[in-house]
């Protein structure tokens, strides 16, 4: 293996185990932050050692065995005399005097560990952006770049979130815990935002090479059928679980054997999970039972259910999902809400109707950087024959996509864009209204 793809290994390795990583020692410290400091340093070592010794058997057991053996150096310097410390301490020692097999080192439960590290940065004390921004980077081990883009804001501005979200968890002493009852409530919103962002990240990947994330699916379902259980009068709990199942029965049919990606409408059908669609369904109708239909997340799912319901691509209800977006929209200011509008109308209403909403978009400032813009707009130039502009359109989209497979996706379609308009020549640009 070359240097390049040792990193490549490294990197992509870190990135499945850093969950296990800061969960595992967020539970033996009780310190958050520090947890994501020494998991930083394991891949600091992994990077240093594995290029000369190679790559370990089993990489994710290697690396927790050095964020623990890190841990205890720290403790140790520290010369922390409290009572907490010195257990720690004494039960990291235990730990690296019987530890025969690394994988031991992974067993750690991490399913409530998992959730009570999402509740713990998502405590009150935290601004919400903040919460958000510091899970997503210790869960996902997103970088700063990719959190940015979620939210249509600045890395600097993301960078100063998690920073003052650390030292606020830092200096605060915060327990390390899932609170119950009113405590639970409080924060439930925030971790809810958490879990959806972390499927949307599983779901379509900010970047990389791969198009899914599938293991940060996973997660988020189970972590949302956890909170639907421990929180089932909440109907937005069950209104993101429908969200997410419904969304995660398309998996099969999203990518073709070489990982590229298959649009919606393009989708074998049959390939979608039936039995997932009906968990989706009972959870969409149980957070209509708790009064919660139009909550954010329940009218996000009511739109994949219509989807979910059609045989065929055609079979579509695209009014009512047009309605629903209307809807949302009205809860929800976004402008990728109304970009997400914009397609609905165009399949109910036209391209042109759907074109004149995208055309307003085009000066919103958080959509500067948003590559689907370019791409939505581009498929609406299509479909108006104006081709020349669509191949401008997702040429420019496809700069902007940080992921490898939508960079590639859009290109082709600028490629088929540009051989349509040899075929079809269409009106010049200049006669395009203004």
């Amino acid at each position: 293996m070359t240097d390049a793809d040792i990193h490549h290994a490294i990197l992509a390795a870190w990135r499945i185990e850093q969950p296990r990583l800061i969960t595992g020692l967020s539970r033996l410290l009780r310190d958050v932050p520090l947890a994501e400091e020494l998991t930083q340093d394991a891949l600091l070592a992994a990077l240093e050692h594995w290029p000369v010794t190679g790559i370990p058997e089993k990489p994710g057991a290697w690396l927790m065995a050095t964020a623990k053996r890190r841990a205890l150096d720290h403790l140790r310097r520290a010369r922390m005399l409290a009572r907490k410390h010195e257990m720690v301490a004494l039960e990291l020692e235990a730990e690296q005097q019987a530890m025969p097999d690394l994988d031991a080192a992974l067993d750690d439960d991490i399913g409530d560990e998992m959730l009570r590290l999402i509740f713990t940065a998502c405590h009150p004390l935290l601004s919400r952006e903040g919460r958000v921004a510091l899970a997503l980077r210790m869960i996902c081990g997103l970088t700063t770049e990719e959190i940015a883009r979620s939210f249509l804001v600045p890395d600097t501005t993301i960078a100063q979130r998690i920073v003052r979200a650390k030292r606020t968890l830092s200096e605060s002493g915060l327990a390390y815990e899932t609170p119950r009852g009113g405590e639970l409530s409080e924060r439930l919103a925030a971790v809810l935002e958490v879990v959806y962002l972390i499927f949307n990240e599983g779901y379509t990947a900010a970047r990389g090479e791969h198009w899914l994330r599938p293991q940060l699916c996973q997660e988020a379902l189970r972590i949302g059928r956890v909170l639907a259980t421990i929180a089932p009068h909440e109907p937005e709990a069950h209104g993101l679980l429908a969200l997410m199942e419904l969304n995660a029965s398309r998996t099969a049919a999203r990518t073709d054997e070489a990982g590229e990606p298959i649009l919606l409408l393009e989708q074998n059908r049959a390939r979608w999970d039936l039995l997932q669609i009906r968990r989706g369904m009972q959870a969409l109708g149980r957070a209509g039972e708790l009064g919660g239909a139009g909550g954010f997340y329940a009218l996000q799912a009511a739109i994949v259910a219509c989807h979910a319901r059609a045989q065929t691509a055609e079979a579509t209800d695209w009014p009512r999902i047009s309605a629903l977006y209307a809807e949302l929209a009205k809860l929800v200011r976004s402008p990728v809400i109304e970009l997400n509008r914009a397609v609905a109308v165009g399949m109910a209403e036209g391209p042109e109707a759907a074109l004149a909403i995208v055309d307003r978009l085009a000066d919103e400032p958080a959509l500067k950087a948003y590559h689907l813009l370019g791409s939505v707009r581009g498929d609406l130039l299509c479909k108006l024959g104006r081709y020349d502009e669509a191949r401008a359109a997702f040429e420019a989209a496809a700069e902007l996509a940080g992921n490898k497979r939508e960079q590639d996706l859009l290109r082709r379609r600028a490629a088929d864009a540009a051989d349509a308009m040899s075929i079809f020549p269409g009106p010049p640009a200049t006669a395009r209204p203004g």
